[in-house]
């Protein structure tokens, strides 16, 4: 394992050891409250019962993250209720999915949609990933193997994604998402998915495996807080920009705010 050590810490701290991990798919599930806290300080209730599984509902009661350890297999389920223009949706991953992924479809829950169409093989296609049909399936597999995508259209013209990764010791997650799941949610998990950046895990919570690398880090708390601090505040921030934008301007129809190609909430 190769050794680094963070520069600018504070008097009297003691520094903890952590690793950094790559692939990041393989990296194991993480803290959770990497979701929990970042959808709290967007506005989210948290729902959950002392000692229970997590459940947070998002400010309009529309949509549900829910994350369960207790039962097996266990993981997050992601619940999305029908509206005017789609049915209901929901998203499931494996209790082992790293929390950095997960985020990149909850995070997305947060934010306003994007103006243009959602694309979820352009992320994986940036960082090299190989794509090809497999019978009625479209798949694209990581460079090394560990992770992959895959797309099926059904007969009545119904999308079905899957997704997952796993060592060569069969341990890892898989995700699958229904029909309806809406697309940009799709491309923020397979973004995060496809990031070759490594994500850090204590001492004592790297999976054992072959498959991955592992750099040695020594970590001040300080750090570590002021990082999810810095997550949580722009949380905030963007929660904040969003009620003020609406408590000033005039109530318009959203036929009329596509017309004006202005975003909307995906």
């Amino acid at each position: 394992m190769k050794k680094k050590q963070w520069q600018g810490w504070g008097p009297g701290e003691q520094a903890e050891q952590h690793y950094l991990v790559q692939p990041r798919a393989l990296a194991g599930g993480g803290d959770v409250r990497h979701v929990s806290e970042f959808l709290r300080a967007s506005g989210w209730r948290d729902k959950s019962k002392t000692g229970g599984p997590l459940f947070m509902e998002s400010p309009d009661r529309t949509v549900r993250v829910a994350y369960d350890p207790y039962v097996l297999p266990g993981g997050w389920t992601i619940h999305g209720r029908a509206d005017g223009a789609s049915g209901k949706w929901s998203a499931h991953l494996g209790r082992q999915a790293p929390v950095e992924i997960v985020a990149g479809l909850t995070d997305a829950l947060t934010r306003p949609r994007s103006a243009h169409a959602p694309n979820v093989w352009a992320p994986l296609q940036e960082q090299n990933w190989h794509t090809r049909f497999e019978g009625e399936h479209y798949v694209a597999t990581s460079p090394d193997g560990t992770a992959w995508m895959k797309y099926r259209q059904n007969p009545d013209g119904a999308a079905m994604w899957w997704s997952g990764a796993q060592d060569k010791q069969g341990n890892g997650w898989t995700a699958n998402f229904t029909p309806n799941t809406p697309m940009h949610l799709v491309q923020a998990f397979s973004t995060e998915l496809a990031s070759p950046d490594p994500v850090m895990r204590p001492r004592g919570r790297v999976p054992h495996s072959a498959q991955i690398r592992t750099w040695s880090v020594s970590v001040k708390p300080s750090q570590l807080s002021a990082w999810q601090q810095a997550r949580i505040t722009a949380a905030r921030a963007a929660t904040w920009a969003r009620n003020s934008t609406r408590s000033t301007r005039p109530r318009t129809t959203a036929r009329a705010h596509a017309a004006a190609g202005v975003r909307t909430r995906r």
